[in-house]
């Protein structure tokens, strides 16, 4: 029997108020409202410590309170450990105080008996001490399972052959699969909790969008046993293996109301409550969303507030995941959709999620990096992009620097922490069409408006005052004339009686950006979009003056001692900042020595505020300005009269330092900058920007157009020697998809989990044809030989989990004579495991069976000669691993070129085979149903010293061919797959590489394999590769340890030599 939980108790009115409440987004909630302003709220800890707590406000970290802004970044989607910090501190520079970190079952387990942490970039804790120097709490998300569109969602391919069951859930032979790596990463996790001296981590998720605690309508509290034990047993492990920090859960979307304290106690509740959500839809296929939300509605904000009071009031309201931009299907449009998520949605949508009162947010994705390899589920290409903040080439730009908007406004906007829902509707604002959401700090009388249309996806532009409670009373603001404006989709967070130090700010039309403290005075900085005007009220100074206008078209009025009488009017004397909003910068100084800053969004966009230590919390007395880069990483006090800054540029830039006056020498990169002191104290002066050839136009790269072409499908011969490979015998299955022929053709329970896979079957005797039902996810494809002759191909389509099937006639004369036996040969592409309980369905043949007579349409087929033995090969080596650097999910495949390891460093052609040269960049296999391989070596030469180059190869189709020709192509770069072309399904045709995998100064191996599914015609594809971005940077090849990455690029004799046995 469950204990008595007096909390539920008494919260089991105000849950039932709540969940009765409309959701509707502009419906008055005052009255939930009131109920929760009528509760004490305790502050929780998990009994282990109390360095993490925890109550119905935020939470609280050694004895702070902590607003979570996080985003997701996962390290296996970005292969070169050196590259982890770039990301971070990017991340760090816009304001984030934490990140978020998958960790991948099958990346790490590629067998039931091995698990690596070691290898390239499994060894993972490196990016705990690199958060830790910069500043940054983590949020670990270890599984099991965790989806993130990965292949099966991360469960290790030969988990899902059935043998373990039927996976997530408390059987006890999945429990024996994930318990070795859910352990041993939880004791790797472990030292570095903020639990333990110099550590960081400060969450640990338990699986992943499981809601799986009740059976049916969560409303009833059916209890799910078989869940709740499961749950209960990753508590008990990850708590055996010494995690001692809070244990969440992210439930899929509002429904499933699973794993809250705060709404049951029937079991498998755990410390914190989360959701995840996706209002702009989680794909660039909005048609993937109708099922979900009452279906997809363009730019349609949500209503939280009402759902987390009801499920988990006495907790912070948390979303693991919040949309931070939407995966590329396959078929989805070209690049992605960054419209979808672009800055409007920014702005809009993470100030709602602030009017809901949640207090932690991680954004899925910050970066989402490249499915190299065999990573991606079916549903997807290579790139995951995810049209995230940070793009899969590690570019900023506007949607990072609007998130940096508001990360930084959270930063100081400490009052946020602890807030009640004070009222929401549209009579705040003198506009009907103005919804509005007041938040107010009980302990501080500090408050939030936060503003938007009261439909969300409107766009029209539209002005309004605003009724607003203060420290001086009721007041309609602006006082001076003037109005707020929301101009289409577009939110606005204003604040009231907001301190910093011994100065107040009354309220501000403008949105607070950030602010610091600066030899000992207050420097607070506002911005407003460009041609609208703004109001800022100062409590404590008395008079003022502008002394700087750096600003187009801009108008700063200095109001003192405003005197006004009359309802919503300023009766006592205040210093009135009044002005509208030109192109630029003005910095205003008060009497009391504090100073503002106001600017446009453009400025905004380039001005930052690095932290000077590697406190989270971020204080304000530790923080510098720097206006103009593209990116500023960093600065550090080197002595008291030093700072010393680090950023990137792309171009000649002006920079402005507001740091302390004791501050007289400043470089950047490591140089030493000439500066200027203005008379408002900072200093300015000029960035040269990168000089050719290191820019974009300057860069030059070798043609891609010398290259030696060989056959890849010698199997497809009947005398072809496949004695080395695995009899596929089995005559019984676990799966719980039976083939409808025997022998099982199942390619995982041979081993075989990523890549193409060959299956070579024998037959004696008369037959017509042949009937073939292949599996291999979505977008998949397959094409068969008999005895060397080409039957045909299925090409592949744009659906989920489709059956390949074909019936095929033999062609006269293709049948061996003499008694001999035919060898038919199907060569399947395998797309990875599909997501959730579909991560079961088998990879491989479920029905082959010979026919005669008329061509047959199913399974009914009347049977001819009968198979007498199969044969299958795949990936080298299978299950062992036997290239740990690169991983089990590289992407090589079972086709031959992949097995004998001529895409790896170091192969040299072997002289048996018949090789071609080819000129050009055109590769042309002009054999349906062919497969060549082509490979090519090109050294560069980049500049290193202070650049860093993003490139991404490009693959086309030429205009002399069929724009939707029927053609699969793999770009193999030093042995990593970094592209899958399929151009008939497929629209990704730009194929970013990281630094690390290609050698910006030495050789590198680049391989293409090319497989023609047309029934009578040649397929063609254009390679080749581009300079994306070059930024003058302290992130260079030899600082950032890329230039010692050669260990991610073992060559084929590192790895064991001759591949012979793999034939």
């Amino acid at each position: 029997m469950k204990a008595f939980n007096p909390l539920l108790s008494r919260l089991s009115l105000l849950t039932a108020l709540l969940l009765s409440s409309s959701i509707n987004t502009g419906t008055s909630l005052t009255a939930n409202a009131q109920a929760e302003a009528a509760v004490q709220w305790p502050i929780h800890d998990n009994g282990l410590n109390k360095v993490v707590q925890w109550d119905h406000y935020s939470m609280i970290v050694n004895g702070k309170r902590l607003f979570i802004w996080s985003g997701e970044m996962h390290y296996w989607r970005i292969p070169v450990p050196e590259l982890w910090e770039d990301i971070l501190t990017k991340a760090k520079a816009a304001g984030f105080n934490s990140v978020g970190f998958y960790s991948h079952w099958a990346y790490h387990n590629p067998s039931p008996t091995v698990l690596d942490f070691h290898s390239g970039a499994n060894n993972f804790t490196r990016l705990f001490e690199l958060a830790h120097s910069l500043g940054l709490y983590v949020i670990f998300r270890p599984g099991p399972y965790v989806n993130a569109e990965t292949s099966g969602g991360a469960l290790p391919p030969w988990s899902t052959t059935g043998s373990y069951g039927r996976l997530r859930n408390n059987d006890t032979r999945y429990t024996s699969a994930w318990k070795p790596f859910f352990s041993a990463i939880s004791k790797l996790v472990a030292p570095y909790q903020v639990t333990k001296t110099g550590g960081n981590v400060l969450l640990y998720q338990l699986e992943n969008e499981y809601g799986e605690q009740w059976l049916g309508d969560p409303a009833l509290k059916v209890p799910n046993r078989a869940g709740i034990e499961h749950m209960q047993l990753l508590e008990k492990s990850a708590r055996e293996s010494g995690v001692d920090v809070p244990l969440f859960h992210n439930n899929p979307n509002m429904w499933s109301r699973s794993w809250s304290k705060d709404y049951s106690s029937v079991g498998g509740e755990l410390d914190m409550y989360g959701i995840d959500h996706y209002p702009e839809c989680w794909s660039c296929n909005y048609d993937e969303c109708t099922g979900v939300n009452s279906g997809y509605k363009p730019f349609t904000v949500y209503e939280y507030y009402s759902h987390f009071q009801a499920i988990s009031p006495s907790q912070p309201s948390f979303m693991p995941e919040f949309q931070g931009g939407s995966y590329n299907p396959w078929g989805g449009p070209q690049g992605g959709c960054r419209n979808n998520s672009g800055p409007d949605f920014v702005n809009v949508f993470y100030r709602h999620n602030i009017a809901s009162r949640v207090t932690a947010i991680n954004l899925y994705m910050m970066f989402g990096g490249t499915s190299w390899g065999g990573l991606a589920s079916p549903n997807v290409a290579t790139s995951y992009d995810y049209s995230a903040p940070i793009t899969e080439s590690r570019d900023v730009g506007d949607k990072l620097y609007e998130t940096k908007l508001l990360g930084l406004f959270l930063r100081v906007a400490r009052d946020l922490t602890k807030t009640e829902y004070a009222g929401n509707n549209t009579n705040y604002a003198t506009n009907p069409l103005i919804y509005t959401v007041e938040l107010r700090n009980p302990d501080t009388n500090g408050a939030f408006y936060i503003t938007r249309h009261q439909l969300s996806a409107s766009t029209t532009r539209d002005t309004f005052q605003l009724n607003v409670q203060t420290s001086a009373g009721p007041l309609v603001i602006p006082q001076q004339g003037g109005a707020i404006t929301l101009n289409g989709r577009d939110s606005k967070i204003i604040i009231t009686d907001y301190t910093l130090q011994a100065t107040t700010i009354l309220y501000s039309t403008a949105e607070l950006l950030t602010a610091a403290v600066v030899d000992k005075k207050p420097v607070l900085a506002f911005w407003l979009p460009e041609g609208e005007t703004g109001e800022i009220a100062i409590k404590s100074a008395r008079s003022g003056a502008v002394v700087k206008a750096q600003c187009e078209k801009c108008n700063v009025e200095i109001v003192e001692n405003i005197a006004g009488a009359g309802k919503g009017k300023l009766n006592r004397g205040y210093l009135i900042v009044k002005y509208s909003q030109g192109s630029g910068i003005s910095v205003v100084e008060m009497d009391d020595g504090a100073r503002i800053i106001l600017m446009d969004r453009a400025t905004a966009y380039r001005f930052w505020a690095p932290t000077l230590g590697n406190d989270p919390f971020a204080p304000e007395d530790e923080v510098v300005f720097v206006l103009g880069p593209k990116l500023v990483r960093s600065a550090k006090s080197s002595g008291r009269n030093s700072l010393a800054i680090t950023g990137d540029i792309s171009s000649k830039t002006s920079i402005e330092i507001f740091a302390s006056t004791d501050v007289k020498t400043v470089t950047w990169n490591g140089k030493h900058l000439s500066t200027q002191r203005t008379k408002h104290g900072s200093l300015t002066a000029t960035l040269q920007g990168p000089k050719a050839p290191a820019t974009v136009e300057g860069l030059r790269l070798p043609a891609l157009t010398v290259w030696k072409a060989a056959d890849s499908l010698p199997e497809r011969f009947p005398d072809y020697d496949d004695s080395r490979w695995t009899s596929a015998d089995h005559m019984t299955t676990p799966s719980f998809f039976p083939p409808d022929t025997y022998p099982v053709l199942y390619a995982d329970e041979y081993g075989y989990h990523t890549g193409g896979v060959l299956w070579r079957g024998r037959f004696e005797g008369p037959a017509d044809g042949v009937f073939l039902s292949v599996k291999g996810g979505t977008a998949f494809g397959w094409t068969a030989y008999l005895n060397g002759q080409h039957l045909g191909s299925y090409a592949g389509e744009n659906k989920y989990n489709p059956a390949g099937n074909l019936t095929l006639a033999f062609p006269p004369g293709a049948l061996a004579g003499n008694g001999s036996a035919n060898v038919l040969l199907v060569v399947q592409d395998n797309m990875g495991k599909d997501l959730r309980a579909d991560a079961l369905y088998p990879r491989g043949i479920a029905n082959a069976t010979l026919i005669t007579g008329t061509s047959p349409s199913s399974a009914g087929a009347s049977s001819a000669a009968k198979f007498t033995s199969w044969k299958v090969a795949g990936h080298a080596g299978g299950q062992e691993n036997i290239d740990p650097v690169r991983g089990p999910l590289s992407g090589e495949g079972g086709l031959h070129a992949e097995r004998m390891g001529w895409h790896l460093p170091g192969a040299p052609p072997p002289a048996s085979a018949a090789w071609t040269s080819h000129r050009g960049s055109t590769l042309t296999v002009p054999q349906p149903g062919g497969i060549s391989f082509f490979t090519t070596t090109v050294t560069l030469a980049l500049p290193t010293k202070g650049t860093d180059h993003s490139l991404a190869f490009t693959l086309t189709v030429p205009p002399t061919s069929p724009a939707r020709s029927k053609l699969r192509a793999q770009l193999y770069v030093n042995g990593y797959q970094f592209a899958r072309f399929v151009p008939f399904i497929g629209n990704q045709i730009e194929f970013p590489v990281f630094p690390g995998i290609l050698d910006y100064d030495g050789e590198n191996k680049i391989a293409v394999t090319v497989w023609n599914q047309e029934s009578e015609m040649p397929v063609e594809i254009q390679v080749g590769w581009k300079v994306l971005g070059v930024v003058e940077t302290s992130f260079d090849w030899e600082s950032s340890g890329l230039g010692r990455t050669g260990y991610l690029r073992p060559g084929i004799e590192e790895l064991g030599g001759n591949r012979s046995q793999y034939a």
